[in-house]
């Protein structure tokens, strides 16, 4: 269990963690405030370290500092108007120079991933990264073979896979350097939406590192159909998210128009 109790040297009875959690109960003799756990309610999700003001909250959380500029009050960090024009100029990528992406900027990428929110803070996600063009070849063949076994995605995609393949070696990942995972163990909608905003978190870190991705649906589809072909991958779980990742070689000069949708109630 992360959190393991209270600093009472550092807290100041303000009782703000009173109303973050019910694990905190109020201690009328010293003034100040009790940790009790025994009914292991606690899921780790940090929101009394977040929240103390005082940094009072003892914890045995493996993690880089939590306090930075702004984080009082994000709105200042990035304006709406920015963060605006980022996501529009966000673009899915299929077209990639051959150059590896560095470690480090790889490990920048994975670094957002996991701090992105999952229902009930299970956190039940793993991470992992191709980047041998011998098994992402292997595993493009797998996914087009599984495809074309179903008459609707044959239908759907044959022709495409067919010409694609004269232009790719692993038309799948349109030979991108590296394709990413992310995978769990948990089998249900609310796992398969924390996955999606995970994927969603390392794309958008990756375009500000002036990378580019994909997310590529055809890999989730073959292995949900067939599920040995997580072995090529070296994967386990019930549940797989999967993106292209690598320095784009294509150029956007505007971002494409979008419909206006109907918003009820507003």
């Amino acid at each position: 269990m992360p959190v393991t109790g209270i600093d009472i040297e550092k807290c100041n009875g303000c009782n703000i963690c009173l109303t973050t959690c019910i694990v905190f109960r109020p201690d009328k003799e010293n003034h100040k405030v009790i940790f009790n756990d025994s009914d292991g309610i606690c899921n780790d999700c940090g929101k009394c370290i977040a929240r103390c003001p005082q940094d009072a909250i003892l914890h045995d959380m493996d993690d880089v500092s939590c306090e930075f500029e702004g984080v009082k009050h994000p709105e200042t960090i990035i304006s709406y108007d920015e963060i605006y024009k980022f996501i529009r100029a966000h673009r899915s990528i299929r077209l990639y120079k051959g150059k590896k992406v560095d470690k480090e900027k790889l490990q920048k990428i994975f670094d957002v991933m996991r701090y992105a929110p999952t229902g009930g803070n299970l956190r039940s996600e793993r991470f992992s990264i191709i980047s041998d063009p011998i098994i992402l070849k292997k595993l493009s063949d797998a996914v087009v073979e599984q495809l074309n076994k179903n008459k609707e995605m044959h239908e759907q995609y044959g022709k495409l896979f067919e010409m694609i393949s004269r232009i790719f070696k692993s038309p799948v990942y349109f030979d991108a350097p590296h394709v990413v995972f992310v995978e769990s163990d948990e089998n249900n909608e609310i796992e398969a939406n924390n996955i999606g905003i995970i994927v969603s978190y390392g794309r958008l870190a990756a375009q500000s590192l002036g990378l580019g991705t994909c997310w590529n649906g055809w890999t989730q589809i073959a292995m949900r159909h067939n599920p040995e072909i997580k072995n090529i991958a070296d994967l386990t779980g019930k549940r797989v998210g999967v993106f292209m990742l690598g320095y784009p070689a294509a150029k956007f000069f505007r971002a494409p128009p979008r419909s206006q949708k109907s918003i009820k109630g507003l």
